[in-house]
């Protein structure tokens, strides 16, 4: 159970690592990863563990919640096509080719490769607003991106569940699989617009900042614990809620709009605050629960093999789908492709849904450790280098 005391020595921490990242202009995520890292190594009790509860309950909705809550909708209307092309098919690709690889390459039986294939396939909205934050991208390049971590997640989870029940003996057809993926995902989505429906009307009946401050809180973890609780995407809710109430009560002018001027300028700080939060305790325990998974049980030589499959199944994603729209509208510049593929940062949520497996599906611990491995290696090495890629291809 999470507790103050070592929740505020966390914290504590995350300053500090704060301070030297910027000072040494270093990612602040992978500053902290390493410092988990550290700590573990030292035996150091932290009294905090990354359980899927934790990244669930506590981390993941105001992180959600932050990022869509600056997307402007007409941005996202503007490049909705190839955004859920992305994260609707190019989910299903990048999945169906890490299956493969694992069966291929290290001769994992379907069912391992299958589950560990859909949780690894949907990039991570944590991870991914964290590296642009650390290297100020902005613009059309930092929409496409995060929109499509934001929403494909939600596909990657409906297809984790599917792929459970079907490991468990469950007969799926394809027709019931694809009724499922809709019910959840648009159950998501309503959830989260009632949510933040609900919410504008009761922030608009109020000219207290703390009250609609207050609301927006309710509305992010609500959306998001409401969804869950009747089997829905939650992610999808809260990332719902977030567009709405940011439309309507924060990127509009304040006059004439739902929250106040006072209000809208401290809905933004809060946010901003209580991502930071929520990013410094997620990395931070990633770093100190990678350090005691014991990476040599899966085989030092399968490791980079992993990586690499799942670096193919990403760039099997990116490029022939972007190459769809080459000649449309909706034409991606091969530089913002090489950051699609390259910034396709996996973490927290790729985690939860690890820790989730059940001892009865096969390589159970082989999966939690390859998932640890490609999270690893996605934050540290692709986000320190993320920052020179995107100087090279003059995106920055």
């Amino acid at each position: 159970m999470t507790t103050i005391a070592p929740t505020i020595a966390l914290l504590v921490v995350a300053i500090v690592v704060a301070i030297l990242a910027r000072r040494l202009r270093l990612p602040y995520t992978v500053g902290l990863v390493v410092t988990g890292a550290i700590l573990a190594v030292s035996h150091i009790d932290i009294g905090i563990a990354l359980t899927h509860a934790f990244i669930y309950d506590v981390a993941l909705p105001p992180l959600l919640f932050e990022a869509a809550l600056f997307i402007h909708w007409h941005e996202l209307r503007r490049d909705a096509v190839p955004v859920l092309t992305l994260a609707t098919i190019g989910t299903v690709i990048s999945g169906a080719a890490v299956t493969a690889g694992m069966v291929w390459l290290l001769h994992w039986p379907l069912p391992a490769a299958l589950t560990f294939g859909v949780l690894i396939a949907a990039t991570d909205p944590v991870a991914v607003i964290a590296m642009f934050k650390d290297t100020g991208v902005h613009g059309r390049l930092r929409l496409l991106v995060e929109s499509e971590s934001l929403l494909n997640d939600g596909v990657a989870a409906v297809l984790f569940g599917l792929v459970l029940s079907w490991v468990g003996g469950a007969e799926i057809t394809g027709l019931a699989g694809a009724a499922k993926l809709i019910v959840t995902a648009g159950g998501g989505v309503l959830v989260g617009v009632v949510c933040g429906a609900l919410g504008i009307m009761v922030a608009g009946r109020t000219s207290d900042r703390m009250v609609e401050t207050a609301v927006t809180v309710a509305a992010a973890y609500g959306s998001f614990l409401g969804a869950e609780h009747f089997h829905l995407s939650g992610v999808l809710a809260t990332v719902s809620a977030g567009l709405l109430m940011g439309n309507l009560g924060v990127l509009g002018e304040p006059e004439g709009g739902v929250l106040t001027k006072e209000g809208q300028a401290f809905v933004v700080v809060f946010w901003e605050f209580a991502a930071f939060i929520a990013n410094s305790l997620v990395f931070i325990l990633i770093g100190v629960t990678a350090a005691r998974i014991p990476f040599a049980a899966l085989g030092w030589a399968a490791l980079p093999m992993i990586v690499g499959v799942v670096l193919i199944g990403r760039a099997l994603t990116v490029y022939p789908l972007c190459l769809i729209f080459k000649a449309t509208r909706w034409t991606i510049a091969g530089g913002m492709q090489h950051v699609l593929w390259w910034g396709g940062l996996r973490g927290a949520l790729a985690l939860a849904l690890a820790l989730t497996v059940p001892d009865s599906v096969p390589l159970h611990n082989e999966i939690v450790i390859a998932t640890f491995t490609v999270v690893g290696f996605t934050v540290v090495v692709q986000g320190l280098t993320m920052g020179p890629l995107l100087k090279r291809l003059g995106l920055v």
